[in-house]
C-alpha cells in the first residue's frame, strides 16, 4: 500500500469519525482534521488550514494548546480548555514516535464539556436550593406552634418572645414530658442565632467517663481509643448558635466546674490540647429536678446555678392546665390520623376520661397514647375500654360502662344475643372482683352457685387475674 493510499484512508477515517480529531506533525502543523473539531473552538476552515497549533494558541483560539504541551513534555496529556466562544473543552492528545524516538505525529481529541458543566452547575444550584428548603422545613418543624389556651402557657410564650433576642441564659423547669425541649428550640428559632447550630445534649445519656471528651472534644492520640483525627466537642459545635443542656441536673460536678469556666471566659481547651479555643454560644438548660435542693445537698454548684437561672421558666404540668388537654387531644388525633392515613375518632366518654386523667407523663404521654390507640384499635370509634387500665381506674365514666358496652357492641352488630352476652360477661367480671367465692357471687347476683360456675366456664375465666 503506497503513501497516497494510506493518506486517503487516514483522511477518510478522520472525516467520517464521530470524534473531534486533529493530527499534527512533529512541528505542530495540522495534517488531518475534521470540521466538527474546530466548530467546538468556534472557527471556520480558512482559520486553521495550513496553520500550526502555536499560531492558533497565540491568537487565543487554543487556550492552551494541548499539542504544544505534548511536543514539549513528550507524553500524553489531558487538559480543560476555555474557548473564545465561552465553551469548556476536554482535550486529550497522544504523541507518536518513530524508531529514533522523535515525535512525528500528535493525535488530539476534543470533547465539548459545556453542556455537562452547565448541568453540573444546575445540579449544584438545585442541591443548594433543596438544602435551603430542608433547612426551612426543619426550622418550621422546630418552631412547632405551642398549642394552649391556658393563661400559664400564654405567660411563658410572652416571656420567650421578650427574651429571645437577648443572650440571657434561660432555664426551663418542669416535669418530664411537659415540652421543655420544644420550648428551647422555639427560643432558638426566635433568636438572631436561628440560622446557626442548635446543639441538644441530654446530660443523662452520656456516661460520666466520656462526658469531658464529648463536651470539650480531644486532640489526636489523646487517649486509648481516641479517633486518629481527634474530635470536635459539642460545645465547639454550638459556636455562634445555641447549646441546649437537657437534664442538666445530671451533670457531673467535675464537668460543672469546667462548664462554669467556659461560661465565664468564653474559651476552653480540648483534651490533650494546649491551644485555647474561643467560643460564642447561647446556653439554654432544662431539668425536672429541684436544683435548689441539689445545691443544699452539695450535688450541684451554687455558682453554676446562679449562672443558669438568669431567666427561670417553669413549664406547668398538663394536669395543672386542664383547659389545654382537649386542644392537645384534637391536635394529635388529627396529626396522627393524617400520618397513618386513618380516620379514627374518640367516643365522648373517652374524651371525658382523658380530660380527667392526671397525665403523669404530660404532653409526651398524651401524644404516645393517641398514637397507640389509633394504631391498635380496629373500630373507627375509640371507646374507653380500649384505654390502659391505669387511666380507666381514674375514670368518672365507669358507672356508664354497661351502656358503653351496649353502644360499642351495636356498632359491630345489632344481634341481641351478642349484646346480652357482652353485658353478662361484664356483670360476671364485676361480681368476681367484689366476691371471694362462687357462693358469694351467687348471692351477689341472685342466681345459684352452679349457675355461677357454668358462666365462669362459659367465659373461660377471661377476666381472671
Amino acid at each position: 500500500m503506497n503513501y497516497a493510499t494510506v493518506n486517503t484512508i487516514l483522511d477518510t477515517i478522520i472525516h467520517t469519525s464521530n470524534n473531534n480529531i486533529t493530527v499534527t506533525d512533529g512541528k505542530g502543523y495540522i495534517l488531518y482534521t475534521n470540521s466538527q473539531h474546530w466548530a467546538v473552538y468556534g472557527i471556520e476552515l480558512d482559520q486553521y488550514v495550513g496553520k500550526s497549533v502555536y499560531e492558533l494558541e497565540a491568537e487565543g483560539i487554543l487556550s492552551p494548546s494541548i499539542t504544544a504541551m505534548v511536543l514539549k513534555e513528550r507524553k500524553s496529556i489531558e487538559v480543560m480548555q476555555h474557548t473564545i466562544t465561552g465553551k469548556v473543552v476536554m482535550a486529550t492528545a497522544y504523541p507518536v514516535f518513530n524508531d529514533d524516538g522523535k515525535i512525528i505525529l500528535v493525535i488530539s481529541y476534543a470533547q465539548d464539556q459545556t453542556e455537562i458543566n452547565d448541568l453540573q452547575y444546575q445540579y449544584e444550584q438545585l442541591k443548594k436550593k433543596i438544602e435551603s428548603y430542608q433547612t426551612e422545613v426543619k426550622e418550621l418543624l422546630g418552631k412547632g406552634d405551642v398549642i394552649y389556651r391556658s393563661k400559664k402557657m400564654e405567660h411563658i410564650e410572652k416571656t420567650l418572645y421578650r427574651v429571645a433576642e437577648s443572650d440571657a441564659t434561660v432555664l426551663f423547669l418542669g416535669e418530664s414530658g411537659v415540652g421543655k425541649s420544644m420550648f428551647a428550640r422555639k427560643l432558638h428559632n426566635q433568636s438572631y442565632r436561628k440560622k446557626e447550630p442548635f446543639i441538644e445534649v441530654n446530660c443523662s445519656t452520656i456516661p460520666e467517663s466520656l462526658f469531658e471528651a464529648e463536651m470539650f472534644g480531644y486532640e489526636p492520640g489523646s487517649f486509648t481509643g481516641a479517633l486518629k483525627q481527634g474530635k470536635q466537642g459539642l460545645i465547639e459545635q454550638a459556636h455562634n448558635g445555641t447549646l441546649f443542656l437537657d437534664e442538666i441536673g445530671e451533670l457531673p460536678l467535675a464537668i460543672q466546674v469546667k462548664l462554669l469556666k467556659v461560661l465565664q471566659e468564653k474559651k476552653f481547651t480540648r483534651i490533650g490540647g494546649t491551644k485555647e479555643c474561643h467560643i460564642d454560644f447561647r446556653l439554654v438548660a432544662a431539668t425536672n429536678q429541684n436544683l435548689e435542693e441539689m445545691v443544699q445537698k452539695g450535688t450541684f454548684r451554687l455558682d453554676l446555678y446562679y449562672r443558669l437561672s438568669v431567666i427561670p421558666l417553669h413549664i406547668p404540668s398538663l394536669r395543672d392546665r386542664k383547659e389545654d388537654i382537649a386542644l392537645l387531644i384534637n391536635h394529635y388525633l388529627e396529626f396522627i390520623n393524617k400520618k397513618y392515613k386513618t380516620n379514627k375518632k374518640l367516643h365522648s366518654a373517652t374524651y371525658e376520661t382523658l380530660i380527667q386523667y392526671t397525665w403523669p407523663g404530660n404532653v409526651r404521654e398524651l401524644e404516645n397514647l393517641i398514637e397507640r390507640l389509633i394504631l391498635t384499635t380496629d373500630e373507627t370509634i375509640i371507646f374507653p375500654n380500649t384505654l390502659p387500665s391505669s387511666i380507666i381506674v381514674q375514670s368518672p365514666t365507669s358507672q356508664k360502662e354497661p351502656s358503653l358496652i351496649i353502644e360499642q357492641t351495636m356498632i359491630e352488630s345489632y344481634d341481641l344475643k351478642t349484646i346480652l352476652e357482652k353485658v353478662e360477661k361484664w356483670i360476671i367480671s364485676k361480681a368476681y372482683q367484689q366476691c371471694k367465692s362462687t357462693y358469694k357471687m351467687a348471692a351477689f347476683l341472685g342466681i345459684s352457685q352452679p349457675s355461677v360456675i357454668r358462666k365462669l366456664k362459659k367465659y373461660k375465666n377471661q377476666f381472671l387475674p
